[in-house]
C-alpha cells in the first residue's frame, strides 16, 4: 500500500446527515473511493445505496478494500426503542441487550456495519444535554448497561450477518463537562476519573466492543483526541484493548481550537500518535500527514499500526469474505419494523416507565371515570417520542398516546384533549380552554416536559424547570382541585419541586419510541404495573446540580438543621426531589434481613449476601432490589453509598424470592498511585428499594490487604434467585 492508500483507510467522511443519508454521495465522492482515499462513510444507508458504493470500492479501486458504513444507531434503527436514559430506568440488562440486537438486525439489513453506540458517559449534571444518551449517574449501573449494549449490537461476536460493530463513547469523562456545557472541559481528579468515569468503558472493552470513540473534551488541559496516556497507555497497554479508535466529528481538526496544535498537520500528528485510528469528517489524515510520515519513521510506525487495526476490523466483520453481505435488499424488506420488533419496543417502553408519586393510589385509573381531560401539547407530539437520535425512525411509525388511550378506555368514558401550553412557546393563550376542560372532567392527565429537541448533543440547558408556559399551565390545572396525574416526557431529570409538591401522582415516561402510546396506556389503566427505577437523581432546583447520591460525606455532612453549619444550600432541603433508584409500584414489597454466609473475606475470596423479598400487595409487580455498600473508614474519604448489585424480579401476590449476591473484596478497592488497593476493614452493606429507601443492613470485614486488577465498579455482581415456599 502507498502512504496515501494507508491514510485513506484512516479517513471517515460523511455521506450525508442523520436526516438525509446518502445526500453527499456524488461523482467527487465516487472518485475518492476509486482512488482509495476513504476507508469508511457515515450516514450512508440502505441496501441498494451501500451496495452501489461498495461495488466501486471493491471492483474499481486498485486494492479492492471494502468500505465500512456507519451510522448513529443509538436506540433503534427504524424500530425506535426508548431513549437510553429511559432504557436504563428498566434496570434490566437483558432487555437492553435485546433492544440493541433488534437495532443491529435492522441496521445490518440496510447495509450498516458500524454504530456509534453505546454512549457510556457517566452524567452527574442534568444540564448536560447528552445525559439522555447514557445510563445516568452511577458507574456500576453504567458498566452493566454498557456491557449489555455491546453484547446486543455485536450479538456474541462480529462476523455474523446480524451483528454490527459497537462504538463505546466518548473516551473519556465527556459527561463531566464543567457546568453541564457540552464540549466543555472535564476538570476532575485522577481518582474520580478512574472510580467514576472509566468503569463503564472498561466493562465495554471487556465485553468486546469493536471500537472506541475519543471524546471532544479535554481532561486537565489535554484534549482526549490527543491524549496518548488515555488512548494508548490506559486503553491499549493497561486494558489490552485491540479494537479501533475513531475520533468524534471534526475532533482532530478541533485540536487547533483547544490550543494544542498550530495547524491541521500538527493536529493530525497529535491524534495519530495518541492512538486515533480513524479521523471522522475532517479529512486531515489524508490532506496533512503524508509528507510528515515520510519524514518521521516513528509516525510511519503509528500509521501502520492504525491501518492494521482498521483492516483487521473489516476482516472481523467478514467484508473480505463477502463485501456485500450486509447490503441485501431482500433481507432489508423483511427485517425492518417487524411485528416482533414492535412487540419488543413495547415491552421496553413498559419496563422503562417510572412511577414517581401516587398519593391516594390515584393510579391505575378507575374504570368508573366519566370524562378524562388530557392537557398539554406533548400529549399530541409523536415526533418527540422518537427522541433526539432516531436513525431512520419515522414519526408515522409512532403509536401516540391520545389514540392509544382513547381506544383503550372503557365504553362510556369520554376523552377530551386541550394543548394548553407547549415547551417551545411562552404563549399561554390556550390555558383557559385547558382549565375549562379540566373543570368539566373527573380526572386530568397533565402531560408536560420537553420536546425531543431540548435534549441531545449541543442541547445543554441552564434551567431544568418546565420550559415555556408549562408551569403556568400546571398551576392553573392544579388550582381546579380536580385529581391530576402528571405524565413527564423528557430526556433529562427536571427540577419540578413545585409541581411535585402539588400533584398527587407523577409518571415518568421519558421518550419511549414507536410504542410509547400503548405502553403508557397500559400503565395508566393497570394492564401493566410500573417497575422502573430512576438511574439518575432528580434535583429540587437547577442551582443544586450536580446532585448525585454517591457523593463524599465531607467534614460537615449536610444536616436538616439550619442552625448547624453543614454542606447544604440554605434555601433548599438536603434531600433530592426523587432519589437515585426511586420508583414506586401498584403493589408493595417487604424485605427480610440481610443474610451473610460469612463475616470476613480476604482478597481472592468471596461471600454471599442474601435477601428475601416478598410481594405483600394484591397484584403482580416488579421490584428492583438494590445492594449498596460503604467503606466507613479508609485511607481516603469514600462515598456515602455505592451501588454494587441489583436484580429486577417479578413477584406474584404473596410470593417471596431470595436473592443471593456474590461479593468479592476487589469490588471495594480504592484507586490511588496508579493501582487498585484493597484495604482492610469493615464494609457496610445496605439493601433496599432505592438509595434512599434502605430496608436491611449488615456489615462484613476485609481481613487482608491486596490489589485489584479492574475498576471496582466494573466488576459485575453475580445474582441468583430462589423462589421460596
Amino acid at each position: 500500500m502507498t502512504i496515501e492508500e494507508k491514510l485513506g483507510q484512516l479517513v471517515q467522511l460523511p455521506g450525508g446527515r442523520q436526516k438525509s443519508p446518502n445526500s453527499k454521495i456524488n461523482d467527487d465522492e465516487r472518485a475518492r473511493v476509486r482512488s482509495g482515499l476513504v476507508g469508511s462513510y457515515l450516514n450512508v444507508a440502505g441496501a441498494a445505496e451501500t451496495r452501489a458504493l461498495q461495488r466501486i470500492a471493491v471492483e474499481e479501486s486498485r486494492l479492492g478494500i471494502p468500505l465500512l458504513f456507519a451510522m448513529d444507531v443509538i436506540h433503534g434503527y427504524r424500530t425506535i426503542f426508548p431513549v437510553p436514559l429511559a432504557m436504563a430506568s428498566s434496570w434490566d440488562p437483558e432487555l437492553v441487550e435485546g433492544a440493541a440486537h433488534v437495532a443491529a438486525v435492522e441496521a445490518a439489513a440496510s447495509g450498516i456495519h458500524w454504530t456509534f453506540a453505546p454512549m457510556v458517559d457517566i452524567a452527574r449534571d442534568a444540564r448536560w444535554g447528552r445525559i439522555v444518551e447514557g445510563a445516568g449517574e452511577d458507574p456500576y449501573l453504567g458498566a452493566i448497561i454498557a456491557a449489555a449494549q455491546v453484547q446486543g449490537f455485536q450479538h456474541g461476536g462480529l462476523g455474523k450477518p446480524d451483528a454490527i460493530i459497537a462504538t463505546t463513547k466518548h473516551f473519556a469523562a465527556y459527561g463531566a463537562a464543567v457546568g453541564g456545557r457540552d464540549y466543555s472541559s472535564a476538570d476532575i481528579s485522577d481518582r474520580t476519573l478512574n472510580e467514576v468515569y472509566l468503569p463503564p468503558f472498561y466493562a465495554a472493552a471487556k465485553a468486546g466492543s469493536g471500537s472506541f470513540m475519543s471524546a471532544f473534551n479535554d481532561i486537565g488541559g489535554v484534549p482526549a483526541t490527543a491524549n496518548r496516556i488515555l488512548l494508548h497507555d490506559v486503553l491499549r497497554d493497561l486494558w489490552k484493548y485491540d479494537g479501533i479508535v475513531v475520533s468524534d466529528w471534526m475532533a482532530v481538526d478541533e485540536l487547533r481550537n483547544h490550543g494544542v496544535a498550530a495547524d491541521g498537520g500538527e493536529a493530525a500528528v497529535l491524534a495519530l500518535h495518541a492512538g486515533v485510528d480513524i479521523d471522522m469528517a475532517s479529512n486531515l489524515f489524508v490532506t496533512a500527514l503524508a509528507e510528515r510520515i515520510r519524514a518521521d519513521p516513528a509516525l510511519a510506525a503509528d500509521l501502520d499500526t492504525a491501518v492494521r487495526r482498521v483492516l483487521l476490523t473489516k476482516a472481523k466483520v467478514g467484508l473480505f469474505d463477502d463485501p456485500y453481505r450486509f447490503s441485501d435488499a431482500a433481507r432489508e424488506r423483511t427485517s425492518i419494523l417487524t411485528p416482533q420488533h414492535r412487540t419488543a419496543a413495547r415491552d421496553a417502553a413498559l419496563r422503562s416507565i417510572v412511577l414517581l408519586k401516587n398519593e391516594g393510589n390515584l393510579l391505575p385509573l378507575a374504570g368508573s371515570l366519566r370524562k378524562i381531560a388530557v392537557v398539554g401539547a406533548l400529549a399530541n407530539d409523536p415526533d418527540s417520542e422518537l427522541g433526539p437520535w432516531r436513525a431512520r425512525g419515522n414519526v408515522d411509525d409512532v403509536s401516540p398516546l391520545l389514540p392509544a388511550l382513547r381506544s383503550a378506555l372503557p365504553k362510556g368514558t369520554q376523552l377530551v384533549f386541550e394543548p394548553g401550553a407547549s415547551p417551545t412557546s411562552p404563549d399561554g393563550t390556550a390555558i383557559p380552554a385547558a382549565v375549562a376542560a379540566a373543570r368539566d372532567a373527573d380526572m386530568v392527565l397533565l402531560v408536560v416536559g420537553e420536546t425531543f429537541d431540548f435534549s441531545g448533543e449541543a442541547r445543554s440547558r441552564s434551567d431544568l424547570g418546565l420550559p415555556g408556559a408549562q408551569q403556568t399551565l400546571a398551576d392553573a390545572i392544579l388550582d381546579t382541585g380536580k385529581p391530576v396525574v402528571v405524565l413527564l416526557m423528557n430526556g433529562r431529570p427536571l427540577a419540578i419541586d413545585r409541581l411535585a409538591e402539588r400533584a398527587p401522582a407523577i409518571l415518568e415516561t421519558w421518550f419511549l419510541g414507536v410504542e410509547a402510546g400503548p405502553a403508557i396506556t397500559d400503565v395508566l389503566l393497570g394492564r401493566a404495573v410500573p417497575g422502573g427505577k430512576l438511574p439518575v437523581t432528580f434535583p429540587r432546583a437547577t442551582g443544586s446540580v450536580p446532585f448525585y447520591y454517591n457523593h463524599l460525606p465531607s467534614g460537615r455532612p449536610a444536616d436538616a438543621d439550619l442552625g448547624k453549619d453543614s454542606a447544604r444550600y440554605h434555601d433548599l432541603s438536603i434531600t433530592p426531589l426523587f432519589p437515585f433508584g426511586h420508583g414506586l409500584s401498584y403493589t408493595k414489597f417487604d424485605y427480610g434481613p440481610l443474610q451473610l454466609d460469612r463475616r470476613e473475606v480476604a482478597p481472592g475470596g468471596s461471600l454471599f449476601v442474601a435477601i428475601d423479598v416478598r410481594n405483600s400487595g394484591s397484584v403482580i409487580g416488579d421490584e428492583v432490589v438494590q445492594l449498596y455498600a460503604r467503606d466507613p473508614l479508609a485511607s481516603v474519604s469514600r462515598p456515602v453509598q455505592e451501588l454494587r448489585g441489583f436484580r429486577r424480579v417479578t413477584l406474584k401476590p404473596g410470593e417471596t424470592r431470595r436473592l443471593r449476591f456474590t461479593l468479592t473484596p476487589e469490588q471495594f478497592a480504592v484507586w490511588g498511585a496508579g493501582r487498585w488497593r484493597i484495604e482492610t476493614g469493615s464494609i457496610e452493606l445496605m439493601a433496599g428499594s432505592s438509595s434512599a429507601d434502605i430496608r436491611s443492613r449488615g456489615s462484613i470485614t476485609i481481613s487482608a490487604s491486596g490489589e485489584g486488577t479492574a475498576p471496582a465498579a466494573a466488576i459485575p455482581t453475580a445474582v441468583h434467585e430462589e423462589r421460596l415456599p
